[in-house]
């Protein structure tokens, strides 16, 4: 794999000049303005007999600005200034006209577009050039790399109470000061790259260096980014880059009228379960404008790095499909394995980390394939984290299969803990994959209907109710320290967010009910949702303070079948969990290590009254040390 890496990179110095040079091609490519006021225009069609540029600049004359065809399937158009101005006026449509080799006439978007907007009375997108006299001038710097990385998973299109898509300056305003009084560092936006379809979530992009003009413009969104940077909050892009739309009009697909261009030809470019088209990732203009285009997410609006979506589709011919992984190496290497896709992802991580050190790079795998997360240089993918799939749907499966007393301490301390030595995961109890329609959050499966009617503080706490939010909190707290070196949440889901999430589409109506956040009921004394989302703001800050996710991982002492009890060890804190659904204890001894410190205190309890506990721990007793070996530490604490 590394040599087939070693190639690749090679090839790129001898024949572009070297990686710099190669993926910087954004600003070439596509329509761009030149410093005389010109345009200079480029594509790439290897399957077009003649291009054109047509648009209202020329009275959408197809014929009149002819591309001249250059090697490779590469076209170029040169159109000069008019009296120093620009000849195509910012905000001008679009389109690059290309004549097929059965002589059609096709009018397609350049992949490389940077705005495109749909009418409200058109189904298609329309290419608008984009060129402002005055951009938007970022003022803040990019924050250092964090050690600690608490991500708030974030769709701008939902995050207001109100049944509309919500805007990029709405989030800038009304949702990042949010976030940072929760204790969250980075935020991860989804669904930026444009997508037509809305209720795709964003996973089924048109336009890939187009940012989403449904929530604002590409200046609303740099801005959003340089305040969450004044606030000192890392911000990540889900980019897409395991398939894309099959929209051919206003996308990728059938660009130069040929099946392939940037995709595999044939059943190879289609994926079966998504119906979207799969890129040619050996060819070598593919390699092109995908590295580009995270260059240019990266350079013009000040992304911090990236959570690559589809890692497993990616690395593997059958993508996943019917396909499990119990972790046998002969699953990770052998001819199942997309060799090409696993070097564009090695030379994506190779360029961000030459280019832009301080960017972070994730991978949403679900197989385990080995050293994914580890360097380059060592043969490995080069991500820095790799999403922990399995803890959610562990924590769904213990919910929806097992009595509270059958919960099993040492499966539960298995799967938070289960990870590949040296390669750093971001564990997290559920996210928006669990929030969808046809899914149920973790509040939804403890609470379900009486979240309807009792989650108010004027109503008798019901059994369920309390067992709903007292659960919830644990499962969060003991995802979050004995999980990984990140923690992840998905916005809402910190208070027990009620219902589902569902986009606005025919089966609905095309209601925007679901399809939105109702961040107003933490807002409410009345109702027990500020007690979730008191508790995750404070098991947020307590990392910041301790930072215990960028500390080794903890020691274990105790998972005890019987009691329901789960103790460990992380940053010089003692964690220690009673699962057990109707028995306290009292003078509960617990191991811990050889330490000079020899008097402890409660930081965070969650069953303080504040969080919707029932107090029952006075938080001004002190518990101190003794020499006596417990659960194989030297020493013990009785609490």
């Amino acid at each position: 794999r590394y040599s087939l890496f070693y190639n690749h990179l090679k090839n790129i110095e001898e024949s572009e000049g070297g990686l710099d040079k190669f993926t910087k091609s954004y600003k070439t490519f596509g329509v761009n303005q030149l410093a005389d006021g010109g345009i200079y225009c480029k594509e790439w069609a290897p399957g077009a007999e003649a291009v054109f540029l047509a648009g209202d600049f020329n009275g959408w004359n197809p014929f009149s600005h002819p591309y001249k065809k250059l090697e490779y399937g590469k076209w170029e158009l040169f159109i000069p200034p008019e009296d120093g101005c620009s000849p195509v006026p910012h905000g001008s449509k679009l389109k690059v006209v290309i004549r097929a080799q059965n002589g059609a006439l096709l009018y397609r978007i350049s992949p490389w577009a940077r705005y495109v907007v749909r009418d409200e009375d058109k189904v298609n997108y329309d290419w608008v050039h984009w060129n402002p006299p005055q951009s938007y001038i970022h003022k803040n710097p990019s924050p250092k790399r964090l050690k600690s990385l608490r991500i708030y998973e974030s769709h701008v299109g939902i995050a207001s109470p109100e049944g509309k898509v919500a805007s990029y300056k709405n989030f800038t305003y009304n949702v990042l000061p949010r976030i940072k009084d929760l204790g969250y560092n980075c935020v991860q936006l989804m669904a930026i790259m444009e997508h037509a379809y809305y209720a795709s979530f964003g996973y089924q992009v048109t336009s890939f260096f187009a940012a989403s003009s449904r929530y604002g413009t590409p200046d609303d969104l740099k801005e959003m980014i340089d305040v969450a940077h004044s606030m000192g909050i890392t911000v990540l892009l889900d980019v897409v880059h395991s398939h894309a739309s099959k929209n051919s009009e206003d996308g990728l697909n059938q660009f130069d009228g040929t099946d392939s261009c940037f995709f595999h030809s044939g059943y190879r470019g289609n994926h079966q379960l998504w119906d979207s088209r799969l890129f040619d990732y050996a060819n070598w203009e593919v390699l092109r404008f995908l590295l580009s285009n995270l260059r240019m997410w990266i350079e013009d609006y000040r992304f911090d790095g990236f959570r690559f979506d589809g890692v497993t589709s990616m690395l593997y011919h059958h993508h996943g499909i019917g396909t499990g992984f119990s972790g046998d190496y002969n699953e990770y290497f052998g001819l199942h394995v997309d060799e090409d896709a696993l070097c564009y992802l090695m030379l994506a991580n190779h360029m961000i980390n030459s280019l832009h050190p301080e960017c972070i790079t994730i991978a949403e795998d679900v197989s385990g394939m080995p050293a994914l997360c580890r360097p380059v240089a060592e043969g490995g993918g080069g991500f820095d984290y790799r999403l922990a799939m399995a803890i959610p749907d562990k924590w769904i499966q213990i919910i929806k299969e097992l009595k509270d007393e059958d919960w099993n301490m040492g499966n539960i301390v298995h799967t938070l803990t289960n990870r590949r030595y040296e390669e750093k995961y971001i564990a997290y109890a559920e996210s928006h994959d669990q929030a969808l329609v046809g899914d149920k959050t973790l509040a939804f499966r403890l609470m379900d209907a009486e979240m309807y009617t009792n989650m108010s503080v004027l109503m008798p706490l019901t059994p369920v109710i309390d067992r709903g939010i007292q659960l919830h909190k644990m499962i969060r707290l003991i995802t979050h320290a004995l999980g990984g070196e990140s923690y992840l949440n998905f916005m809402g889901n910190e208070f027990g967010h009620p219902e589902w999430l569902d986009f606005p589409r025919i089966g609905n109506n095309e209601s925007y009910h679901y399809a939105r956040r109702q961040f107003n009921l933490t807002e409410d004394d009345l109702l027990r949702y500020k007690f979730l989302n008191a508790f995750d703001r404070d098991m947020n800050k307590l990392e910041e303070r301790f930072g215990w996710l960028a500390s080794p991982q903890a020691y274990v002492s105790e998972k005890h079948e019987s009691n329901k009890v789960i103790a460990f060890e992380r940053a010089g804190l003692i964690f220690i969990f009673n699962f057990h659904p109707y028995q306290s204890y009292v003078d509960y001894r617990v191991g811990i290590s050889l330490t000079v410190a020899f008097k402890y205190k409660i930081l965070l309890d969650s069953d303080a009254g504040e969080y919707g506990g029932h107090q029952r721990l006075d938080h001004n007793t002190e518990y101190f040390s003794e020499e006596y070996p417990h659960n194989y530490r030297p020493n013990s604490i009785m609490v």
